[in-house]
């Protein structure tokens, strides 16, 4: 073994979002080192975003006190359908992006090995490797958003088509004339349970006159209904929004059902923006309706659980990916 293929010990790991990108260095325990993280600035368009995450890797780099011919590998997670084979991102809707070099554009900056994922894929991954399915056989991640996500490691490895990305549960059908989801798709899980369909929904019952809390602290504005808004409003008794955060809560729960039947995971992990911001009401609720509907056989097979990484689940799922696809086997 060369002494430059022994020095190659860190890792590290970027997660691309629609908004913000953040990236981290880790040592080889996986301690992180160094980070940065700037707004992505999608509509500035591709040749631009690619230097702009260049230069994010170069600051963590910076802030790490690491040099680029000490890291061993680079993982990025990206919003958006990969082309696994040629490590292309094939479109990134919020991005305006298509058919993007992704890995070979880092690869020229810095000269080390690049290996890319599906950013929900990367973060299900992080729980598997540090955070709530660790030592799980097969973990399952759920995380509703603006869309819904999913994601699957089996027996360690990300459970992946054979040059693209799958495990889309968010545009599963669960209502044959239900409303659309982004992608046009009608009655998907994601038309009925991202966090954009249920703020809809709530903003709509605040313009009513039916969401007391939500009208008077947030108004009606779609954009002002987020994450924290809603949670605040559940606990404040809105009794509208509690109903449609509670149907939303059952369309989900018939997802685990779904996947439990199908795949029998150890571990499904609930995680995202509206899970954490008020996990002790929907994931009971997402549980107990789950329950009702898994066959009796299979009822002891899993657990249902919050992630616990937030916002790093995806960075450090990442870096592990990049250890696991150029560490010393």
């Amino acid at each position: 073994m060369s002494a430059d293929k022994k020095k190659r010990d860190h890792w590290i790991g970027f997660d691309l979002g629609g908004t913000k990108m953040l990236c981290c260095v880790y040592n080889s325990k996986f301690e992180q080192l160094g980070r940065a993280r700037k707004k992505t600035k999608g509509r500035d368009g591709m040749k631009a975003g690619l230097k702009r995450i260049n230069s994010t890797i170069a600051e963590a780099l910076e802030d790490a006190g690491v040099q680029a011919d000490q890291i061993g590998g680079l993982g990025i997670g990206c919003p958006g359908p990969l082309d696994l084979e040629k490590r292309r991102l094939r479109i990134a809707p919020n991005l305006g992006w298509e058919d993007v070099p992704i890995a070979e554009s880092i690869e020229e900056e810095f000269g080390f090995s690049v290996t890319v994922a599906n950013d929900v894929d990367a973060g299900v991954f992080g729980e598997y490797k540090f955070g709530a399915g660790q030592d799980a056989r097969c973990i399952f991640g759920i995380f509703p958003g603006t869309g819904v996500g999913g994601g699957c490691v089996y027996e360690g490895k990300i459970f992946r088509g054979a040059n693209c990305t799958c495990m889309e549960i968010g545009h599963i059908p669960m209502m044959p004339q239900g409303p659309l989801d982004g992608a046009g798709n009608q009655g998907s899980l994601e038309a009925l349970t991202s966090r954009l369909a249920i703020a809809s929904d709530a903003a709509a019952a605040a313009y009513r006159g039916q969401a007391p809390y939500l009208l008077k602290n947030h108004g009606t504005d779609l954009s002002d209904v987020r994450s924290g808004a809603l949670s605040g409003s559940v606990k404040n008794g809105d009794q509208a929004v509690i109903r449609i955060v509670e149907e939303a809560c059952n369309h989900l729960a018939m997802s685990v059902v779904t996947i439990v039947h199908l795949m029998a995971p150890d571990v499904i992990v609930f995680g995202g923006g509206l899970i954490e911001a008020m996990p002790d009401f929907m994931l009971p609720r997402i549980e107990k309706a789950a329950r009702k509907r898994i066959l009796p056989s299979m009822a002891d097979v899993f657990e249902i659980k919050e992630a616990k990484l937030g916002d790093d689940a995806g960075v450090m799922g990442s870096a592990a990916l990049a250890e696991q696809a150029f560490g010393i086997k």
